[in-house]
């Protein structure tokens, strides 16, 4: 599998597994997932404090670190939301240092780690105090708890701010051929700084079941797309790739973003990693008639 190359040293794969549904109450299917992943080349797992409020790190921790003697692997979290472990609900937003600071141990101690590869805040406002956070972020970075760090939003003003006045090394947004939006992004992006793909199958608009899911799950449109947009713009894809999860895996591929795919079951992984390993590299004429075939869509809201 390939792999992507980002700043402080930090290397990942490019189709890295996203933990947040993955079946905690189930141990042995999670453990055949987590399993299969490695012996299929993925060395990078996102997961967040938030996720089912602690314990998909503190089982994620379990299962990885049984296989950290025999595999290589970077853990990615999140943090910045307030929230009661034994009540399960969450508080509220807090990106400040003491939270943060706070909040990274707590992680490190479900993960059973010594120190976070990959800490990302998870979320952002314009109103936060934007440097105290990445003051913390950069004490963390220095004091050998964190390699590197990132955040996870889709707000423009807010992701602005940390490109100009941070060091962070990635930016997780929802991304894919019909949600276009970080291609805004990503054209103005530091070369040093990667974008995160979340979403790329869209919740399975884009694979083989894509009728059915638009009739289930999009009825009413999605952004600036009707359901019958939806349908045309799938239509379209499908001449171009007609495995609509391989060429939306391409598609983030020719935009330099790691595929941060998530998934609830093991065949579910099995079909990701078959389109994966199936995937073509556009060329500009095919990438180009990917975008004929979808909206270009902008952000509306953040952008001042």
């Amino acid at each position: 599998m390939r792999q992507l190359n980002l700043k402080d040293g930090l290397n990942i794969s490019e189709f890295s597994l996203g933990c947040m549904n993955l079946p905690l109450d189930d141990k042995n299917e999670m453990e055949k997932i987590i399993q299969f992943a490695l012996e299929s080349g993925i060395t990078h797992f996102d997961t967040a404090d938030l996720y089912q409020f602690g314990k998909n790190e503190q089982e994620l921790g379990k299962i990885l670190n049984v296989f950290r003697s025999t595999y290589d692997f970077t853990i990615a979290t999140k943090g910045g939301n307030e929230f009661d472990q034994k009540t399960q609900e969450k508080i509220g937003w807090n990106p400040t240092p003491k939270h943060i600071k706070s909040a990274i141990k707590d992680s490190m101690h479900r993960l059973g780690v010594d120190h976070i590869d990959l800490y990302q805040l998870h979320g952002g406002t314009i109103e936060d105090n934007k440097d105290e956070t990445i003051s913390a972020f950069d004490d963390l970075k220095q004091e050998g708890l964190i390699t590197s760090y990132g955040i996870s939003s889709i707000r423009l003003n807010v992701i602005d701010y940390y490109l100009r006045h941070s060091d962070m090394s990635t930016i997780m947004m929802q991304f894919n051929p019909l949600d276009n939006r970080p291609l805004e992004v990503s054209n103005s992006l530091k070369e040093d700084v990667a974008i995160l793909a979340r979403g790329p199958v869209m919740k399975g608009a884009l694979s083989s079941s894509w009728r059915s899911v638009i009739e289930e799950k999009f009825p009413d449109g999605f952004l600036d797309y009707s359901c019958e947009d939806l349908k045309g713009s799938l239509e379209r894809l499908s001449e171009v790739e007609d495995d609509l999860t391989a060429l939306s895996y391409a598609f983030l591929r020719y935009n330099e973003a790691a595929i941060v795919n998530g998934v609830s079951s093991l065949k579910q992984l099995e079909s990701n990693i078959e389109s994966y390993n199936k995937m073509p590299d556009l060329s500009q004429e095919e990438y180009k008639a990917v975008l004929d075939a979808v909206k270009i869509i902008k952000y509306e809201e953040h952008r001042a």
